[in-house]
């Protein structure tokens, strides 16, 4: 499979290229030049499938002529050793929950699964040279990937995050790691943190000093295996019969997971339509409702993970759809809210069902009471464990949400992080020292 840049002025790439520098010449991100049909009796037959089949199926059909069938096996069977069970919420609508993996958040799949391609691809080479990965974080990515890396051998990973705007849990996944995890604190927000790697991957000099490549969404590698979670939750509803008006919402940040569903989509995944929910950084929202894409500054929210105000990956859906407003809107709608809304949904949902919605999962549950038709059956994604957010979470609905034993480990280690300001000559100086 070979794979263009979205700005379309850098060469043709093949996977192990795209994967290790993550980022094309140009700026741009890389999109597969095709996207596979399956089968109709892959579809026929997914809802008696376990997650790990389903996930090797959509994998061989993204990566199997770039990567030996058996290694990509390995991969994706030992990536995805939990489940992600669709749970029922109320009336029509479901959650999906994507926190069942080692940091309790959705970004475990895609980390994990970079890693070992990483891996595969430095052992098939025989390199000896050190890779340094750079992943900027609003919250989970940077668990995820500091997590899915720990201890890989030739690897070293800088995890950079916004003082002060992640939660202490998140922050304890990531600086009290050590190893091959460095994590680097920037006074700023994740919008500067994001400005920060993607000028890193765009300066000669540093490049000619170390072995570069990105952990974010921005890398093909850590977005696509999203998809497998849309495959599979259409398969347990399908096991329900429900899957014939399927809703999928997923609550939007950088947007690389709802672009992971779009690929599915892409690929043949029945489903009817799809809702990004966004808090109240809006500039998507805003171009559904006015075909212009205007970047802004992001804003502090209690969905932290979802502060972005210019979303890499919604260069890849306009590319996907041809830029074509009227096809994006024909497929994907949008939905914002306030903080205020956010605590209300909480509160209502638990009230209602007694179920505990974390803050980004409560922007997906919203926009399906809000947005979902009679006819249609609505499955949002709930993406982390509402004790990522414990403070928050407890402090709106009045309880005590307990802490899984994996998240209390991580809070009893100490804190290792650099310093670092926004300005990037500073994060240059501070990486060709090391």
């Amino acid at each position: 499979m070979k794979y263009y840049s979205t700005n379309g002025n850098a060469p043709i790439a093949d996977l192990h290229k795209a994967v290790v520098k993550g980022l094309a010449e140009d700026r741009g991100l890389y999109m597969p030049e095709q996207i596979k049909k399956l089968p109709k009796a892959f579809f026929d037959n997914i809802q008696d499938m376990k997650f790990q089949d389903i996930a090797y199926n959509v994998a061989s059909a993204f990566f199997g002529e770039d990567v030996d069938l058996d290694a990509l096996k390995d991969i994706v069977y030992d990536t995805l050793s939990f489940d992600c069970p669709v749970v029922k919420v109320k009336d029509n609508i479901y959650s999906l929950e994507l926190f069942h993996g080692p940091t309790l958040a959705f970004k475990d799949v895609g980390a994990r699964f970079m890693a070992r391609l990483l891996q595969y691809f430095i052992r098939q080479e025989g390199q000896h040279e050190q890779v340094n990965v750079l992943v900027a974080t609003s919250g989970d990515t940077g668990s995820a990937v500091a997590n899915g890396f720990l201890g890989v051998e030739g690897i070293h990973v800088y995890v950079l995050y916004p003082k002060g705007k992640v939660s202490p849990i998140q922050e304890c996944q990531f600086t009290t790691l050590g190893k091959n995890i460095t994590a680097i604190e920037v006074d700023g927000v994740f919008d500067d943190c994001q400005a920060l790697v993607k000028s890193a991957f765009m300066d000669e000099a540093l490049n000619q000093h170390m072995k570069l490549t990105s952990a974010n969404s921005i890398n093909v590698a850590r977005f696509l295996p999203q998809a497998f979670y849309y495959f599979n939750a259409y398969a347990r509803m399908k096991a329900q019969d429900k899957a014939d008006q399927l809703v999928m919402c997923v609550p939007s940040g950088n947007f690389g997971n709802i672009c992971a569903a779009l690929f599915g989509h892409a690929m043949g995944l029945p489903i009817k339509r799809f809702i990004a929910a966004n808090n109240a950084n809006d500039v998507f929202y805003n171009y559904l409702q006015t075909g212009k894409y205007e970047p802004k500054a992001s804003v502090q929210t209690l969905a932290n993970a979802m502060d972005v105000g210019d979303p890499s990956n919604f260069a890849r859906i306009y590319d996907l759809y041809g830029k074509s407003h009227e096809r994006i809107t024909s497929l994907i709608s949008g939905a914002t809210y306030n903080d205020e809304q956010i605590k209300e949904t909480m509160r209502q949902c638990y009230k209602e069902t007694n179920y505990i919605l974390d803050p980004h999962g409560a922007c997906g549950y919203q926009a399906l009471v809000d947005g979902l038709q009679e006819d249609e059956v609505g499955v949002f994604c709930e993406t982390a464990h509402p004790a990522k957010f414990k403070e928050k979470v407890d402090d709106i609905l009045g309880i005590d949400v307990d802490i899984p034993d994996r998240l209390s480990a991580f809070m009893k280690g100490e804190k290792q992080s650099v310093p670092m300001t926004k300005d990037f000559m500073d994060f240059k100086a501070y990486l060709m020292k090391q």
